[in-house]
């Protein structure tokens, strides 16, 4: 299952996009130091396609991508959730922020435009860091190639 916390319209977290990012609970990862501990918590709404999709007409023109931040936890229904969103909307973008090392065994980028990968590591920084564990990258949805944009995040 799948809960949300919030919602906020973003800037920062997909290149090029203005995006409302959903904060999804039941984190499995734990990361240390992690800035939103609290979506570990088993807290919020279920987010169904139904409530996914109010929350898009709630911003419709307003909005050019949703980013689903977290869903570690489920990440097959995370993946339904974006088919769905997909047919119902498909001029959104959808992105997902993971922090997997790498995508679940048996998954396909194809339901995402954009994935984040990497767990927080303190050491090596955010997005924005040269040093960065983390890596962004763009999915083209015909051939599931994931190119790699991390570098859109560092400054110059």
């Amino acid at each position: 299952m799948l809960k949300y916390v919030n919602h906020d319209i973003v800037f920062q977290e997909y290149p090029d996009e203005v995006t409302l990012a959903i904060n999804l609970s039941l984190c499995p990862n734990h990361c240390p130091g992690c800035h939103s501990a609290f979506l570990a918590d088993d807290t919020g709404e279920e987010l169904t396609l139904s409530r996914l999709l109010a929350l898009a007409d709630a911003y419709q023109g307003e909005i050019t991508c949703i980013g689903l931040q977290g869903g570690d936890n489920d990440p097959q229904a995370l993946a339904a959730l974006a088919h769905g969103l997909h047919r119902a909307a498909p001029e959104l973008r959808i992105g997902w922020y993971s922090g997997r090392q790498e995508l679940p065994q048996g998954l396909s980028p194809l339901p995402f435009d954009y994935v984040k990968l990497g767990p927080w590591l303190e050491a090596c920084g955010p997005l924005g860091s040269r040093t960065t564990n983390q890596r962004f990258y763009r999915i083209d949805r015909r051939s599931g190639q994931m190119t790699d944009l991390t570098s859109r995040f560092w400054r110059k």
